[in-house]
């Protein structure tokens, strides 16, 4: 996502001009770091931030540190497969992030309504009683239900930060995504989760 910017070495470029040791990560990562510190996650052991913005990422804090994988790619949960059909995200047909990401939503509304528009104006729509904008909202709670469920049973997490997308339209979004992730998850895992909207809103990253 930032053409142009690899190899570039912006953490000598900042620890030389502020004499601060300095680090980069991910937005996911950086995102639950922060959740986790200052916001919805604080406490808690274990712990997943999803970006729900632009595209579908996860950062992963396990056992009380930020788990990143063999070689940084960890929580690329957009890439998992949730349907053979549906809206294209990370290159797939399907997938958690054509389901559930700003993207994501304008194409599901173009192949379920035909119309091109923005999922911040679909959720107007769907507030102001568009009964078309509310199924698609409905149909992205669904998928997103789905998606935690795996994460769910996978992780066993205590909380699920979503920021972005979910953090202004989990009114659209809670009570299909709370029967699919009922009807998709472990009841045991279920009965020591929390989902919660980031904290941090426009500050987190």
């Amino acid at each position: 996502n930032l053409p142009g910017w690899d190899g570039i070495p912006v953490c000598e470029f900042f620890e030389k001009r502020t004499g601060i040791r300095c680090y980069l990560q991910n937005d996911a990562n950086a995102c639950a770091l922060a959740e986790w510190k200052f916001g919805a996650a604080q406490g808690c052991e274990n712990c997943v931030f999803l970006t729900f913005g632009t595209g579908m990422g996860a950062g992963l804090i396990l056992n009380g540190r930020l788990y990143d994988g063999t070689n940084g790619m960890a929580g690329e949960v957009g890439h998992m497969k949730l349907s053979q059909t549906g809206p294209v995200g990370y290159g797939v047909t399907g997938s958690f992030e054509g389901w559930c990401s700003g993207g994501g939503i304008a194409r599901l509304a173009k192949l379920r309504l035909g119309i091109d528009t923005t999922a911040k104006d679909l959720a107007d729509a769907a507030r102001a009683g568009d009964a078309g904008a509310k199924r698609v909202w409905n149909e992205v709670g669904r998928r997103l239900g789905q998606g935690l469920a795996l994460l769910a049973d996978v992780l066993n997490p205590e909380c699920i930060v979503i920021g972005s997308v979910y953090a202004r339209a989990h009114d659209l979004l809670d009570a299909s995504m709370y029967r699919a992730l009922k009807k998709h998850a472990l009841s045991h895992s279920l009965s020591v989760l929390r989902v919660v909207p980031a904290a941090l809103g426009d500050a987190i990253g």
